[in-house]
Parts: C-alpha cells; structure tokens; sequence
C-alpha cells in the first residue's frame, strides 16, 4: 500500500479527520488543481503554433497528419510505466518529474527540421504528457478519496481553463508573428516554475517496500468498461471540438467567423460545465450524472444533424458539450477505485481516451469524404447514446449523493468510503 507522508499520522483511509487534516487535504486539493491547470496550458501552448511548426519543419499535410499521430502513439507506450514511477520515488517525486519533463518538451516540435525529427520530438512530448497525466489522475483521485466528495470534474476543468489560457497567449504570439522556439521557451520555462511549486503542495505517497511492480503492466479488464465510456465521450468531444467549425462552413454555409466562434464557445462550454459538475455529482450520483448527460448530448447530436439554421447547430454543440463533459473525469475517478491497482487502471483508461482522441478527428474526415458531415455526426450521436445504456459502469466514481439526495442504487456512499482502506496506486 501507499503510505501518506505529508505529516505524521496521516495514512490509511483515515476516516475520523481532523480540521488540520482538512485543511492539508484542502491544500492537496489546490495544489492538483494548478498541476492540471498547467498540463493543459502546455497543450493549448502547442495547439496554436502547429502552423509555424508545420512551416518551420518543411512537411505537407499528410505529413503532418502523421507526425500528429506520435504524441498518441507515445503516450499509449509510456502510461503503463507511471505506477512504476510513482511506486519507486513516491507520488509527489515522481509528479514532479514526469510534468517537468511534459513541460520542458514543449520546446522540441518547434526545433524540430524535417518529419523525421518532428516525429521524434512528438513522440517524447506524448510520452511525458501520458506518464504525467496518470500521476496527476492518480494524486487527484486519491484526494477525492479522502475529501469524500467529488473534485475530478473540477480538476479537469482547470486544465480546460488551463488550455485556454495557454491557447490564448499562443494566438496572441502568433498574431504578433514571435518565433515559435522563443515563444515555446519562455513557455516552458514559466510552466515548469509553476509546476515545480504546484508539486510542492500535492499527496506526498509512498510505495511499501513488500513487493516490487512490474517496470510495464497491462490495464486490468475493469478498465476497459470503464474505457469504453470514455472513449464515446472523448471521441464525441474530439469531433465536435475539431469539426464544428467546419460543419457550420460547409453544411450550413455560416461565415468564417461565425464558424471560428462556435469552436471557442465549445471549449469554454466544457470548461464551464467541468467546474460546476462536482457539485452535479455529489447532488446525483455519477451513474444520473451520465445518464443525463448522455441524453442530453444525444439530443444535442440529433440537433446538429438536423439543424437548417446556424443557431440550432450551434445549440446542438452546447448541449454535446454539456453532456459529455463529465464523462471523461468520472472515468478516470471509477478506474482509480476499479481493483487494487488505480494507477494501472487509470493508465488503462487513459490509453484508450487519447486512442479516442486520436482517432476521432480522422474517422470524422473519412466518413465525411464517404459521405457527408451529416452522417459522420449521426455516428457521434450514436456513441453518446451509449453513454445513457453504459453509465452503470462508472457507480461508485464518485461520491453518491449528498445526505437526503436521491442517490443511486447499489452505491453506499459514504459508508463504502469510510470502511475502504485507502488504494494501493502500485501497478
């Protein structure tokens, strides 16, 4: 099992805390937030510069849409090694590490010179973003544990926040025409310094010395349930997020920006509705929360695929947006109770979330050149459909309902909670 050494006396499930507890686990709390926060800002940092990196390397499209499958590609590699990580230095080490290594890779797609070196540089920038993103879920989960109240959607809204503001101050480096490696520098270099003192005040846990992990382990099968509700929210997010714009231009002939505007109201629509999902969750329960969510994006697809007026698809969006956005922290928060292995499992789950990521975009395309827009949005509502018949995969993701709520079936809330042992996060 992991031991916390934050202080003295602060291990196990501990289930009579006291108001100094609270408020170190308060602090934890704060301190996860700002590490996700800084993962996303690393990716928008990115997003915004792809043009530069494109022109400064010398590929063509096709190139480029290949070198853009090597983030994910690392990334499905390196996850399963983060519980090994964790397990050898501690959590608190070993998110410490793995961020600073995702955010001083920042810097290498833009120094990169052909497709050769692009592939490269992406691969190692997917890779520490993978290891890191399973640390920061695992710490998180653990926190959730022991607050004994849902924050995993908070946390992944402020990476969404985190995203933004990354994104907005690559638009605005791009607009001022700055030269993407200095930019990426001074990037890095801030949120390295920011990451650095976030870790500071994160979970301090620590592996127990009676068993050695394996160096790369397979997610267990109760992951891939898990995963598989995860990926219909991933793919459902990805495709709206990277096509919208595009539907909106070519299916209902809207103007550039009008097109444009739909994206980043998305965006901001999910990051909005993952802040305020904690509060959705401890009130319904996960299995209602997706469920609802699911319906209500599965009414948002029909919108958009039968939309003959801008505004209508624009709605249609919204409410894909609102639906699945807290898909993807409930599935890491049930694959860190899933087992004795959280670590593995959310490695699992992520493995398959960033597959969705990638594959959405492309297959989104590829249907639409086979057919039309049109259809390949009939596909993403069917997909959030099955969020409404899979979400009782996702019960006991969080905490069940607050006291008197109406709470689901088979999920004992606190009680569960308080009688758990604290996870073992080994792989």
């Amino acid at each position: 099992m992991y031991a916390d050494t934050t202080a003295p006396g602060e291990g196990g499930s501990m289930p009579m805390q006291t108001a100094y507890d609270r408020r170190r686990l308060g602090g934890a709390r704060w301190a996860v937030a700002a590490v996700f926060g800084v993962h996303g800002a690393v990716t928008g940092s990115f997003a915004t510069r792809i043009p530069w990196i494109q022109d400064h390397a010398g590929v063509s499209a096709g190139q480029l849409g290949l070198a853009l499958a090597f983030p994910a590609v690392g990334a499905s590699l390196a996850m399963p090694l983060a519980g090994a990580v964790s397990h050898r230095y501690g959590a608190r080490a070993a998110l410490r590490g793995l961020l600073s290594l995702w955010t001083l890779s920042l810097v290498l797609p833009a120094l990169a010179a052909n497709v050769y070196t692009l592939c490269a540089a992406l691969f190692v920038y997917g890779a520490t973003a993978g290891m890191s993103d399973v640390a920061m879920n695992a710490l998180g989960v653990e926190v959730e544990n022991r607050l004994d109240r849902s924050i995993m959607s908070g946390l992944h809204g402020m990476w969404s926040v985190g995203a933004l503001l990354g994104s907005a101050a690559g638009t605005v480096a791009a607009h001022l025409g700055t030269d993407a490696r200095l930019h990426h520098l001074l990037a890095s270099a801030v949120l390295t310094a920011v990451g650095l003192l976030a870790c500071q005040g994160v979970l301090d846990l620590r592996g127990s010395a009676d068993g050695k992990p394996p160096g790369f382990a397979l997610p267990p099968r109760s992951a891939l349930a898990i995963g598989a509700i995860g990926f219909c929210g991933v793919f459902a997010e990805g495709a709206s997020l990277d096509w919208s714009a595009v539907y909106l231009r070519d299916v209902l002939g809207t103007s550039a920006g009008l097109a444009a505007a739909s994206t980043t109201a998305f965006a901001l629509t999910m990051a909005v509705a993952r802040l305020a999902g904690d509060r959705v969750v401890d009130r319904f329960g996960p299995v209602r929360t997706v469920r609802a969510g699911g319906m209500l994006a599965t009414a948002g697809g029909v919108l958009v695929v039968t939309a003959s007026h801008p505004a209508a698809a624009m709605a249609g969006f919204g409410c894909i947006g609102l639906g699945v956005a807290a898909v993807v922290p409930l599935a890491f928060s049930a694959a860190g109770r899933s087992g004795t292995n959280p670590s593995q499992s959310i490695a699992g789950v992520a493995t398959i979330t960033y597959t969705s990521g990638l594959l959405a975009p492309s297959a989104i395309g590829g249907i639409a050149d086979l057919t039309s827009l049109v259809v390949s949005f009939g596909l993403v509502t069917v997909l959030v459909s099955g969020l409404v018949l899979g979400a009782g995969v996702l019960r006991g993701s969080g905490r069940t309902a607050a006291p008197g709520g109406p709470g689901e079936p088979g999920e004992p809330g606190e009680q569960r909670r308080a009688a758990a042992p604290a996870p073992d996060l080994r792989t």
